[in-house]
C-alpha cells in the first residue's frame, strides 16, 4: 500500500500509517492539477488538506486509488460524485479542529469590538492613538451563529461563558445548549445580532449566502465573522457595507480564492479597510488541531485498508464488519440497482461458497458490501462478481 500525503500533514499521521506497515511519502507542498495527475497514477491512498484539488480527471487517471483523506473538516476540494462513481471513499476529520476554529472566532469577535486590529497596525507604524470611541465590551451583546454544528456549538458555549446572549439559525431543528435560542430565519438572526458568525458549508450553487441584500438586513454597526468557507460572502458588497458605515467591521479567515503557497501574492478586495481583520486561513492552524486531525484521518485509513470499514466516509455507505480469521474478505462496490444483491449471492451460491459474514450499505447510486467467504473459492468469487454488469470494483482484502 502506497500512501501520498500532501500539504504538510502532521507527522503523527505519517508515523501512525508507517507503524501500520504502509509506505508513506509525505510532501509539504500542494500539487497543481497536472502535477497531481502524474503523481496519483500509482498511489493507493491520497491525503490532502485544503489547497490541493482532486478532480474527476484525477479519478480517471488513478489506476490504484482506494481512498482519499481530507485532513480537515471540509471536502469541497474533492469532486465527491466522481470519487463515488469510481468506488473511492473520501474521509475527513469532522472534529479535529473544532476547538481551534471556535477559539479564533471568539478572538476575532473581541478584537472587532475593541478595534484591536487597527490599534495594532498603528502601533507598528509608530503611531499612538488611544481612544474608547466605538469600542465595546462583548458582554450582554447578541451573537448570531449561522450553522449550529460542532463548531457553531463550541462558539456558542464559549460566548455564553463570556456573557453574550446567543441565538442561532440552522436548516434543521437543533438542541439548544445552555441559554442559546434557535430563531426561525436568517432575517430574524440578522435583525437581532450584534455579531454574526458563519459556520456552514459552501452553498451547493457556490453563490454567496451573505450578499448585498443580507448585509442590508444586519443591524447598523454589527460585525460579520467568517471562519467557515470563503464563498459564503460577497466581498464587493461587504466592502461597500463597511465603507458606508452600515457594518462596524468584519473578520475574515477564508477567501473565495486562496494562494497555493505562502510565496504567492494575495488580494481579496478588503485590504486597507478600517476595523477589518484578515487572517490567512488560520482556523485549524494550531498544533493541537493538526495533531488531532492527523490522528483522526490516519485511523480511518488504517480501518479501511485493514478491514474495509468505511465508517466516517462522506460519500460512501457506512459499512463495517467484525473480523473473521477463518475467511477471506471481499470488498465490492456496485451500482445500486434492483436485484444487485441477488446477482452477487447467485454467484456465491453457484460456487458453493460459505458466507461467514456479510454487510451491505447503499448511498445514492452505489452499494458497498463487505463479505467474508470460505477461503477455498474466494478468488473465483472475486472473478465472477467482477464480471457482473453491476460491478464497479471488487477486490480481495485478505
Amino acid at each position: 500500500i502506497k500512501i501520498l500525503l500532501l500539504e504538510g500533514v502532521h507527522a503523527v499521521a505519517v508515523k501512525k500509517l508507517q507503524d501500520a506497515g504502509y509506505a508513506v511519502e509525505a510532501d509539504p507542498s500542494s500539487l497543481k492539477e497536472e502535477a497531481l495527475l502524474d503523481r496519483i497514477k500509482d498511489v493507493h491512498v491520497l491525503g490532502i488538506r485544503s489547497k490541493t484539488k482532486v478532480t474527476a480527471g484525477h479519478f480517471e487517471a488513478a489506476q490504484r486509488l482506494l481512498a482519499v483523506g481530507c485532513f480537515g473538516v471540509g471536502t469541497n476540494q474533492v469532486v465527491l460524485d466522481a470519487a463515488t462513481s469510481h468506488g473511492v471513499p473520501v474521509f475527513n476529520a469532522p472534529y479535529g479542529n473544532t476547538r481551534s476554529v471556535a477559539e479564533l472566532t471568539i478572538g476575532h469577535m473581541i478584537a472587532l469590538a475593541r478595534k484591536a486590529g487597527d490599534g495594532n497596525r498603528r502601533m507598528h507604524e509608530g503611531r499612538w492613538k488611544k481612544s474608547a470611541k466605538g469600542c465595546f465590551e462583548v458582554r450582554d451583546k447578541v451573537l448570531g451563529i449561522v450553522g449550529f454544528g460542532h463548531i457553531g456549538q463550541q462558539v456558542g458555549i464559549i460566548a455564553e461563558a463570556l456573557g453574550l446572549r446567543v441565538i442561532f439559525f440552522d436548516l434543521r431543528p437543533q438542541l439548544p445548549l445552555g441559554n442559546t435560542r434557535q430563531v426561525e430565519s436568517l432575517d430574524k438572526l440578522f435583525a437581532e445580532a450584534d455579531f454574526v458568525s458563519l459556520h456552514v458549508p459552501a452553498t451547493p450553487s457556490g453563490q454567496p449566502l451573505v450578499g448585498r441584500n443580507e448585509l442590508g438586513k444586519m443591524k447598523k454597526g454589527a460585525y460579520l465573522i467568517n471562519t467557515s468557507r470563503g464563498t459564503l460572502i460577497d466581498f464587493s458588497a461587504l466592502r461597500d457595507s463597511i465603507e458606508s458605515g452600515h457594518l462596524g467591521g468584519a473578520a475574515i479567515d477564508v477567501y473565495p480564492g486562496e494562494p497555493k503557497s505562502n510565496d504567492e501574492p494575495f488580494d481579496c478586495g478588503l485590504t486597507g479597510l478600517a476595523n477589518v481583520i484578515l487572517t490567512p486561513h488560520l482556523g485549524g492552524s494550531t498544533e493541537e488541531a493538526q495533531y488531532k486531525i492527523g490522528e483522526e484521518v490516519a485511523a480511518t485509513f488504517v480501518r479501511f485498508i485493514d478491514e474495509g470499514a468505511t465508517v466516517g466516509a462522506v460519500n460512501f455507505p457506512q459499512v463495517s464488519l467484525p473480523m473473521d480469521d477463518n475467511s477471506h474478505r471481499i470488498l465490492n462496490v456496485h451500482k445500486n440497482v434492483p436485484g444487485a444483491l441477488k446477482e452477487i449471492n447467485n454467484v456465491i451460491s453457484s460456487l458453493g461458497a460459505n458466507i461467514n459474514g456479510q454487510y451491505l450499505g447503499t448511498y445514492k447510486n452505489i452499494g458497498y458490501m463487505i463479505m467474508d467467504v470460505s477461503k477455498e473459492v474466494s478468488e473465483e468469487v472475486r472473478e465472477q462478481i467482477s464480471a457482473l454488469g453491476i460491478n464497479i470494483r471488487t477486490r480481495i482484502l485478505f
